[in-house]
């Protein structure tokens, strides 16, 4: 267990300047990395309108918020990287000549079809019992809901108005909502669609903390009928109280009985549990400004309570020379595999899938939404982690979507859902479209 007497307590956070990009010390895992119908659209002049408010919120939040961001030493640029800057997300309906559909590629034997649309900025799926899809979003602060009609896809704007609800979660018919540190509650919510209730309020009894940098999440129900919610850390890299922030925790539905269940996690938005053992599993996101080729994003099992898995110290074997002190790698869980550097993993399942061939029955899928802070882009694509005994490979499932020859992507992908027929969904959230991935006719 490592030592943690010298983590500050009581929410204190420390930064640090940079040190400079240092390159990937020690071993390296073996690990290969790989560098549908409609939905109901809203009006087009409705989602204009909308556009241009939302464009003038978020200018102003932008000036707010610039004079902070500039004084936060872990988020400067160092001098001797470019300027590189964020893409912002698309906040209207593509229209369906520009959805790449037609550029992506999957694996001989598979088929993939644009199957909902309409939805800009669309995340995090899941599936109600009654077949209703529901959608979660970051920037444009909605809940979507997706009817499959058979020959079409009807979506609806189910909730609107919420801070970033990215993390949405089913058990006993009631939708949970994470915005931030709010946690919602929608009773009964499939068979009140066209008037959804008034939320039970839950945010007092989880008591999440109010920061915005990394705090959008992706919850979900564990096997032990736990809600499992991440805090990823308020900054880039810096030292954190090690049972606040960057942590995945876990509550009863109702937010008591709160427990840590992994620290030194900084961001993770995506996770899962093995269908078989329960096992956690979990993507997360290394930290920015250290170069173009480190740290790199990564998956990890949980195989202890509690047990920290790195961050602000260490990624796998890579000593982050931005944080002094004595803290080694050895010290802390390792990740499974490098997923690559920069590539922002989102959705991470396990295959739950009859209808793929056995080879992709026991892989996880993983959302690689794409790279803002590397020169040459990564990720953009959906990837598989297969496994040879304790070997664990990373392998391109669904490609298309980056340009290698102009350095541009034409769309993120960022949710992942299969459905009862063994097929596996995908939300492209820069598109505000979902493709169906099959196999065979």
């Amino acid at each position: 267990m490592p030592d943690r007497s010298r983590a500050p307590t009581g929410g204190q956070i420390t930064r640090y300047q940079h040190a400079g990009p240092a390159a990937l010390a020690g071993r390296r895992r073996a690990a290969h990395t790989a560098t549908g119908g409609r939905a109901g659209r809203a009006a087009q002049g409705e989602e204009r309108s909308m556009h241009g408010r939302i464009r003038a919120a978020f200018g102003l939040i932008a000036l707010l918020a610039a004079p902070a961001l500039a004084q936060s030493p872990d988020m400067r640029r160092p001098p001797d990287m470019p300027d590189l800057r964020g893409h912002p997300p698309r906040l209207t309906v593509t229209p369906t000549a520009e959805i790449p559909v037609s550029r992506l590629r999957v694996p001989d034997g598979f088929r993939i079809e644009l199957w909902a649309e309409g939805l800009p900025g669309i995340r995090v799926m899941l599936r109600g019992e009654g077949g209703t899809i529901f959608a979660g979003t970051r920037t444009i602060g909605r809940v979507y809901a997706i009817r499959d009609l058979g020959d079409r896809r009807e979506g609806r704007v189910l909730l609107q108005g919420l801070t970033q609800p990215s993390g949405i979660a089913l058990r006993d018919g009631a939708l949970h909502v994470s915005a931030l540190s709010r946690m919602l509650r929608y009773d009964d919510i499939e068979r009140r669609l066209d008037a959804p209730p008034e939320p039970v309020d839950l945010s007092a009894a989880f008591a999440l903390p109010p920061d915005v940098h990394h705090a959008w999440k992706h919850i979900q129900f564990g096997p032990d009928g736990r809600l499992y919610v991440p805090v990823g850390a308020p900054c880039n890299f810096c030292t954190v109280d090690e049972d606040r922030h960057a942590v995945i925790l876990r509550f009863n539905p109702d937010g008591t009985g709160r427990e840590v269940v992994a620290r030194g996690v900084r961001n993770s938005v995506g996770f899962d549990f093995h269908p078989t053992t329960g096992q956690l599993w979990f993507s997360n996101h290394g930290r920015d400004w250290a170069g173009n080729d480190v740290p790199p994003d990564t998956l990890h099992a949980s195989t202890r309570m509690g047990a920290h898995h790195g961050f602000p110290y260490c990624v796998g074997d890579w000593r982050d020379p931005g944080i002094p002190g004595d803290r080694r790698c050895a010290e802390f869980q390792a990740p499974v595999v490098a997923l690559g550097p920069h590539v922002a993993p989102i959705a991470t399942i396990w295959a739950r899938t009859d209808s793929f061939p056995e080879a992709y029955r026991n892989r996880i899928f993983v959302a690689l939404r794409g790279s803002w802070n590397r020169e040459q882009l990564s990720g953009y694509e959906v990837a598989t982690v297969r496994f040879e005994g304790e070997r664990a490979i990373v392998e391109p499932f669904m490609t298309g979507l980056r340009d290698e020859a102009t350095n541009r992507f034409l769309g993120r992908p960022a949710g992942l859902l299969f459905l009862p027929d063994g097929s596996l969904l995908v939300s492209d959230e820069q598109n505000g479209a979902i493709y169906r991935v099959s196999h065979g006719r």
